[in-house]
């Protein structure tokens, strides 16, 4: 059922991401051209495009596609600052990111009980979800760098959650639509078509709103990413462009 499939596709909509870019934008106002790979000694930022496409940071000193970047003291101890900083910021991301997957997890989970589930699917239900918040967790755990989170990396685990959730659900109102035909009540075989049409249209409003309890935590980072901003003021690269690592709009 196409409910169904909306109702685990939806977990992922705030969960599969470093940080969900959107959110940052908005209540933030940061953006950034760059994914970041953060490794034990340096902060690694690519893009496919314009040049510099790769930018190295590394305990004071920077490289931009493949070419060191002569800097003077001040510019050393800026650069050192802002590495320390996204390092200290990676956690805290972090924490955003897991209250979201329990969130969205029990959102799936509030819908699910609206559904008049059985017992047995009921708890076959909350084994899934538990199971997969606590891979998701582990997946964000181990996570350092924003490609992990991108296009096929995030459908492959969104299918992988569809499939799991999807036919349980499925079948479980398959299994009431049949019976309420069978018995002949029209009624509530009626009640199980509007329940699904409330699903598909009304879930990922739903999901948003609840989602909204992270915007303080997001709101919380800001500072800090105001201040990674500010730290990259006035650095360039070989190429003579500014890196504009972060970007700060109004």
């Amino acid at each position: 059922m196409r409910c169904t499939r909306l109702l685990a596709a939806s977990v992922l909509a705030f969960a599969c991401a470093s940080l969900h870019a959107q959110d940052l934008s908005q209540v933030c106002h940061a953006t950034s051209s760059y994914d970041l790979t953060v490794q034990q000694d340096q902060l690694i930022f690519d893009r496919t495009e314009p040049a510099p496409t790769r930018v190295v940071i590394a305990s004071g000193t920077l490289q931009t596609d493949g070419q060191a970047v002569g800097i003077n003291a001040e510019d050393q101890d800026r650069l050192a600052l802002f590495q320390r900083n996204v390092l200290a910021l990676v956690p805290r991301v972090k924490r955003v990111i897991n209250h979201g997957v329990d969130l969205a997890m029990q959102a799936v989970q509030q819908e699910a009980d609206g559904m008049n589930l059985d017992a047995d699917t009921r708890a076959e239900l909350q084994r899934r979800l538990q199971a997969h918040a606590a891979d998701l967790h582990q997946r964000v755990a181990a996570s350092q760098s924003t490609h992990d989170w991108h296009g096929d990396a995030a459908n492959q685990y969104a299918n992988q959650v569809i499939g799991d959730i999807a036919p349980l659900l499925a079948s479980a109102m398959g299994q009431q639509a049949i019976s309420a035909a069978m018995s002949g009540d029209l009624q509530q075989a009626a009640a199980l078509r509007d329940q699904a049409a409330n699903l598909t249209s009304g879930f990922q409003p739903r999901l948003q709103q609840r989602l909204q309890a992270l915007r303080p935590e997001i709101q919380a980072l800001c500072p800090d990413i105001q201040r990674l901003a500010e730290l990259q003021e006035g650095l360039r690269a070989s190429n003579g462009r500014p890196l504009n690592l972060v970007q700060i709009g109004q």
